[in-house]
């Protein structure tokens, strides 16, 4: 019996001692997974490495002035790694003594969190030892630069923990200023400029390793590239900052005023091609206009100002003659059972041809189209393919929608489609292919391709350079193209625009239009009403070329031409005109002896190089080793002075550049902080004053 007690003791003592092991087992089981979970997770995500893409940074738009239009800028998501050694050891030391003073820093660059909430945000993520603690996320790269002087960050990402992950986005610094033109660069959501030139702009990306962690992100390993990302090159465009502003400022007036639907502007430099400024306008359901489509490169029926093809196809085929009489049939003429009629009972019924235009007579048109082209309209569709009407005008800007103009044997051609088209009806052109038009009138003739961009850089090199091109020599006869300027100057001196240009100081030629547009099902019941005006100025010497089109509301009231895109073609050239042309033909006074009171100082060298570029005699009465002089002059007398310069005491800075300032006081071993622009207006260490070496000075300019 004690045999058998002994054993099945041991047995129970064995039984007992593997439950018990089990039971911690299983203990431990749970308390790594539920309590530790994170934190082994987390280090076997750390273990895990790839080679990552890393996307290179988006090349700049720019202005043909300089401007940035569209450009990449850094943005921070900032993480902290409480698991550094650094921050551990020595029960945190490094931590606590930092705390408060990086709190308060953090308070006082975000202003959203006070110094007592971001201390317990940090304490909290310290005691629980996480690894990818997230601290801010998408700050600019200004506010990075401050915070990597932060207490405790200053010391680097292997003491502090800090983890700033970089990314790149995309800024229209102009905001709406030709947002639609420019583009978007966001995925695959990408139009205009950006979309055109995205192989140009996007460089190529590079290839780094990068290790996984906790909150599935990858870190880098470490900040070296297998592959170094490629910066996409720059793009200059066409566009003027100026005239693009005045332009979508003018359009966004008349669009608020009338309550417009959309609209759009165009101005194209007449000799050139080159597009100054496309204006797109659309109203949006609150009730505000924002750039958000193309009207620009969409088809839609022209209106009257179609007209001006009508007339050059005329007269190039000698169908008429500007003297000739035609009868405006009191503003109505029926044909094939259908009635044209002109938006208004003109006072007059027998006029000439060129007057006719000049009332803008839909009556007059048909009638001349259907007399001569109803037995042969393709002789008609020859001119406009003549003037590529029927085509794209080849503007390198992706999604320009193809024009549509119907053709004899097709199921949309009838006895009225071609005298409904004489006066812009029954086809569809874009508001490009218009200005493309009338830019080739005030060309002389030659029509040329219209362009957005000028030339492509890589960190300021020139790399390629996009002229103009000529797409056809002459649209038409010289003879064709003096009658043509005829008629479009009359629209403005005694058409249908003379009040609107009455008294102006400089000609217009163009030609208003008023179209009746459908309004999708509900076709043309709701009396919506699009306005346009066509023109180039000076009619003299024709530099720019302006073409509006706004698509009115239903039932508006006003909705002319004239009075709706006409005023807005009006404030563009007046602002051009002041601005830029009439200065250039202002003749420069003859040149007068200049009797101001100067005084300048600088390197001698580069003042005695500009002199000589500026034809300005002087007298010099310094030697020939002299570094630094004083420029003065009076009474028409320029004479060279020497600038005494002692290494020991503070010289006269007063009238220099700052780069010759940076110049004589790093050569003396001065430290110089500057504040304006200009000319140095003052110094913080007088003239005269002992100095030594790494003292600051601070100059004012002014």
């Amino acid at each position: 019996m004690d045999v058998k007690r002994d054993i099945l003791w041991r047995v129970y003592l064995s039984y007992i001692l593997v439950v018990l092991a089990c039971v911690a087992i299983f203990g431990k089981a749970i308390y790594i997974q539920q309590v530790q979970g994170s934190h082994w997770r987390s280090m076997s995500d750390s273990l895990h490495q790839k080679l990552d893409e890393i996307e290179a940074e988006r090349g700049t738009i720019y202005s043909e002035d300089g401007q940035m239009l569209s450009t990449s800028i850094p943005q921070f998501d900032l993480y902290i790694d409480f698991r550094v050694d650094a921050l551990r050891e020595k029960n945190g030391r490094l931590f606590r003594e930092n705390l408060d003073s990086l709190s308060e820093s953090l308070a006082g660059l975000f202003k959203d969190m006070s110094a007592g909430e971001y201390k317990a945000l940090l304490r909290e993520g310290y005691k629980n030892e996480e690894g990818y603690f997230p601290l801010k996320k998408k700050i600019s790269f200004r506010e990075y630069e401050q915070l990597r002087h932060f207490p405790l960050f200053k010391l680097g990402r292997y003491k502090s923990g800090l983890i700033a992950q970089e990314k790149t986005i995309r800024l229209n610094p102009y905001q709406m200023l030709a947002f639609r033109t420019i583009g978007l660069a966001r995925d695959s959501n990408k139009v205009g400029l950006e979309m055109t030139y995205d192989s140009i702009l996007r460089g190529r990306n590079g290839k780094q390793f990068v290790r996984r962690i906790a909150g599935g992100v990858n870190v880098p390993v470490d900040d070296t590239y297998e592959i170094e990302p490629e910066t996409g090159k720059d793009i200059v465009s066409t566009i003027d900052v100026f005239i693009q502003d005045v332009t979508e400022n003018a359009l966004m007036k008349m669009m608020v005023k009338n309550e417009a639907q959309t609209g759009c502007a165009i101005v194209m430099e007449v000799k050139t091609g080159k597009i100054k400024a496309i204006a797109n306008l659309g109203k949006r359901s609150d009730g505000s206009y924002w750039e958000d489509f193309n009207y620009a490169i969409s088809p839609t029926e022209p209106g009257s100002t179609f007209k001006l093809a009508t007339m050059l196809a005329l007269l190039e085929d000698k169908k008429v003659s500007l003297n000739q009489m035609i009868t405006l049939e009191h503003g109505a003429w029926k044909i094939a059972g259908q009635t044209v009629y002109d938006s208004e009972v003109h006072k007059e019924n027998d006029v000439t041809v060129q007057h006719a235009f000049e009332l803008s007579s839909n009556v007059a048109m048909a009638k001349m189209a259907a007399q001569h082209y109803s037995s042969n309209p393709n002789q008609f569709l020859r001119h406009l393919k003549k003037m590529r009407m029927d085509t794209l005008t080849g503007v390198d800007l992706s999604g320009e929608r193809k024009p549509v103009i119907y053709r004899p044997g097709g199921k949309f051609w009838g006895p009225t489609t071609l005298p409904w088209m004489a006066f812009g009806y029954n086809l569809s052109v874009s508001p490009l292919q218009t200005t493309v038009l009338y830019n080739a009138i005030a060309n002389n003739g030659k029509i040329m391709r219209p362009y957005l961009v000028s030339a492509v850089k890589e960190e300021g090199i020139l790399l390629q350079e996009f002229g103009p091109r000529v797409i056809d020599e002459s649209v038409c006869s010289s003879q064709t193209l003096q009658q043509l300027k005829a008629c479009l100057e009359g629209v403005c001196i005694s058409g249908t625009a003379k009040e609107l240009f009455k008294g102006s100081p400089y000609k217009v030629a163009g030609k208003t239009g008023t179209a009746l547009v459908a309004d999708g099902n509900r076709g043309y019941a709701d009396k919506i009403y699009q306005s346009s005006f066509a023109g180039y100025f000076p009619a003299e010497n024709p530099q720019y070329t302006c073409v509006v089109i706004i698509k009115n509301k239903a039932h508006a009231p006003v909705y002319y031409g004239a009075a709706v895109a006409g005023p807005v073609f009006k404030e563009i050239a007046d602002r051009l005109y002041s601005t830029y042309i009439r200065q250039a033909n202002t003749v420069m006074a003859q040149a007068k002896k200049d009797s101001s009171v100067f005084n300048y100082a600088g390197n001698k060298k580069d003042i005695a190089y500009l002199s000589q570029k500026l034809r300005l005699s002087y007298s010099d009465s310094t030697a020939r080793t002299d570094e630094w002089i004083d420029m003065k002059g009076k009474d028409a007398v320029v004479v060279l002075n020497k600038k005494p310069v002692d290494k020991n005491t503070m010289p006269q800075l007063k009238g220099m550049g700052l780069k010759d300032v940076v110049l004589l006081c790093e050569n003396m071993g001065l430290k110089v902080n500057a504040k304006g622009r200009g000319k140095v207006a003052e110094q913080s260490i007088l003239p005269g004053q002992p100095v030594v070496k790494g003292q600051l000075v601070n100059v004012a300019l002014n």
